[in-house]
């Protein structure tokens, strides 16, 4: 993936926000990172909604880090909305969030997220993260991943 991809960054903590743009910074990480705070918002840019209709200035990314605990629209109904829009199939969703429990990262996986990463507790952390997240995610190689929930039964069954 080219260093001018974009990157969307979901997360309502402004604090987290500065520590993963230094972080992204630290470990070399070129690309455009655009900032959204809220769930709506999130929605909102990749719909070209509002103030983000302006493709130009709010490009789609190839990359979406999202947080799984924002106010009012949480990170798993974001998710969900992507994973609903076929535009968005190639979209990569890493989910970024404090949280480990595992029902939260069966219930990301299975709506559709690409990985699931617990955010690291201190900066040196964070920046091998971005390094990992760098060499996987935005790495040269990387194609478009395709990812959709999985099949419901019913409609498995009407394919016999």
């Amino acid at each position: 993936m080219a260093d001018e991809a974009v990157v969307l960054l979901a997360e309502d903590r402004e604090d987290d926000i500065f520590l993963i743009k230094q972080a992204f910074s630290r470990a070399g990480i070129t690309n455009p990172l655009q900032v959204v705070q809220s769930g709506e918002e999130t929605i909102a840019y990749l719909a070209g909604e509002g103030k983000y209709s302006n493709r130009a200035e709010y490009p789609l990314p190839a990359l979406l880090l999202l947080d799984l605990k924002m106010p009012v629209t949480d990170g798993f109904e974001v998710l969900r909305w992507i994973r609903q829009h076929e535009s968005l199939s190639g979209l990569r969703v890493l989910v970024l969030t404090v949280s480990n429990r595992i029902s939260d990262v069966n219930l990301a996986y299975e709506l559709g997220a690409n990985s699931f990463l617990v955010k690291p507790t201190d900066f040196e952390q964070t920046v091998h993260l971005s390094t990992l997240i760098k060499d996987y995610w935005l790495g040269a190689d990387a194609g478009p991943i395709v990812s959709r929930p999985p099949k419901k039964k019913e409609e498995t069954e009407d394919r016999r």
